[in-house]
C-alpha cells in the first residue's frame, strides 16, 4: 500500500509516543519535543493534509475547554506554568484532529496500532531484562506512564483477538500488556485496565455484557485480597481480610493512599476552597509545587482531577469529563451503526481505552505524559472519525 506524507507522519508519531528521549535534557527536552510535534500537527492540518478535519461535538467541547484554560491564565499567579499546562492539553486535540484528516484506510489504522504495540513491547524488554534499562536510560517514559499506555495497547490487542484470525498471538499480547501493572503494583493502572476491559465488552455486547462486567469486578476484588504485594500496598492494615470487606467493615480510611489524600486536601484547601467554580488559575498547582518544598519535594499532585479543580474549578473538570463521555457515546453508536470491520474495531478500541485512561486521571499525572498516555485513546478516536469519512467504509 502506498502511503502519502500525512499518513506516514501519523504512523510515526502515533507509534512512538511511548518514547521519551529524556536523556540528557530531562523534562525540558520533552517539552521541546512536545511543542515541535504540535507545530508539525498544526502545520500538517493547515498546509499538507488533503482531507478535511472531521468536526464533532468532541473537538468543539475540547476547544471550549482550552479556551477556559486560557481564561484561567488571566487570574493565574503563574501564567508561565499555565502555558506549559495548556501545551500538554493541546497535544491530544491536535492528535485527534490530525488523525481525522490523515487516516482514511483501515490499513493505516492497523499499521499505526501495531507500530505502537511494537514500541510498547520494546519498552517491556527494557523494563524487565536486567541492566538494559540502566545501560540506556531515558529512552521510554516512566513506569507509571508506560503502564497507562499499556491500557490502550492491551485493548487494541483484545480487539484484534476478536477481529483477526491471529487469535493466539493477540491473546498473548493482551495478557502481556495487562500484567505489568500487577507486577509493578500500580493500583491506578490496574483499575484503569479493569475498567477498560469492562467498557470493551459493554460496547461490544451492550446489556449482555453485564455477567462479564460482574466477573471482571469480582476478579479485581479477589486480586486485591489474594495477590500479597497488592494487598499490602492497598491497605493501611495488612490484616484486613475479604470477610471484613464483604461485611462492610472496610472504608476509604483503611486504604493506603501513600499520603496522597493529605496532599490533595492541602492543595484543595489552598486553591479550590473559595474558588469552587473557576479555581485559582491555570498553572497554580504546578507553580506552588515547583517553587515550594512540600510533601517530600513532590512536583506533581498525582491527580489530574485535583489539579483541574484547583486550577480551573468545577467548570474545567466538568468540561473535560464531558469530552470523555462524548467520545465513549460516539464510539458506542459508531460500533453498532457501521458494518465495516475496520470502523467497528477502531471504535471499540477508542471507546474502551478512553474510559480506562480517563479513570487513571483520578490518582496519576496522566496529562504530564500526554505523548504516551492521552495520545492513544484520542488518536484511536481520531482515526475512527477519519475512517468514517471514507465512502467505501459502510
Amino acid at each position: 500500500m502506498w502511503l502519502d506524507g500525512p499518513e506516514r507522519f501519523w504512523i510515526l508519531t502515533f507509534s512512538t509516543g511511548l518514547l521519551a528521549f529524556s536523556a540528557p535534557g530531562g523534562l525540558d527536552l520533552m517539552a521541546v519535543r512536545l511543542f515541535v510535534l504540535e507545530l508539525f500537527c498544526f502545520g500538517g492540518l493547515l498546509f499538507v493534509c488533503k482531507h478535511k478535519i472531521k468536526w464533532t461535538s468532541v473537538p468543539i467541547i475540547y476547544i471550549i475547554y482550552l479556551f477556559w484554560l486560557v481564561v484561567g491564565l488571566t487570574y493565574s499567579p503563574a501564567p508561565g506554568y499555565g502555558f506549559r499546562v495548556i501545551l500538554k492539553y493541546i497535544y491530544p486535540l491536535l492528535i485527534m484532529l490530525f488523525a481525522s484528516a490523515a487516516v482514511r484506510d483501515t490499513q493505516v489504522f492497523l499499521t499505526a496500532g501495531i507500530g505502537a504495540r511494537m514500541v510498547a513491547l520494546l519498552s517491556i524488554c527494557f523494563a524487565f531484562i536486567p541492566f538494559v534499562g540502566k545501560l540506556v536510560p531515558g529512552v521510554f517514559w516512566y513506569g507509571t506512564a508506560r503502564a497507562i499506555n499499556y491500557i490502550s495497547i492491551m485493548i487494541f490487542s483484545l480487539g484484534l483477538f476478536y477481529y483477526t484470525n491471529e487469535k493466539r498471538k493477540n491473546l498473548i499480547y493482551t495478557i502481556l500488556f495487562a500484567l505489568p501493572c500487577f507486577v509493578w503494583v500500580f493500583r491506578t493502572s490496574i483499575v484503569g485496565s479493569l475498567v477498560s476491559i469492562m467498557a470493551f465488552y459493554f460496547i461490544k455486547y451492550r446489556v449482555r455484557s453485564l455477567p462479564i462486567i460482574a466477573g471482571v469486578l469480582i476478579a479485581g476484588v479477589l486480586a486485591v485480597f489474594f495477590i500479597p504485594s497488592l494487598h499490602k500496598k492497598m491497605f493501611m492494615d495488612s490484616s484486613i481480610s475479604l470477610d471484613q470487606f464483604q461485611s462492610g467493615q472496610v472504608d476509604m480510611t483503611d486504604v493506603n493512599t501513600n499520603a496522597r489524600a493529605s496532599m490533595w486536601e492541602h492543595l484543595e484547601n489552598k486553591f479550590y476552597v473559595g474558588h469552587e467554580m473557576i479555581g485559582s488559575g491555570t498553572g497554580s498547582v504546578q507553580n506552588y509545587m515547583y517553587n515550594n518544598f512540600i510533601f517530600g519535594g513532590l512536583k506533581v499532585p498525582h491527580s489530574d482531577f485535583v489539579q483541574m479543580r484547583c486550577d480551573n474549578g468545577l467548570i474545567g473538570l466538568v468540561l473535560y469529563g464531558i469530552i470523555a463521555i462524548l467520545i465513549f457515546i460516539d464510539c458506542f453508536r459508531t460500533y453498532h451503526s457501521f458494518r465495516n470491520q475496520g470502523i467497528k474495531l477502531c471504535s471499540l478500541v477508542a471507546g474502551a481505552s478512553m474510559i480506562g485512561v480517563f479513570v487513571t486521571l483520578y490518582s496519576d499525572n496522566v496529562v504530564n505524559y500526554s505523548m504516551a498516555t492521552l495520545s492513544m485513546p484520542f488518536g484511536f478516536y481520531g482515526m475512527m472519525l477519519g475512517l468514517k469519512q471514507n465512502k467505501n467504509n459502510i
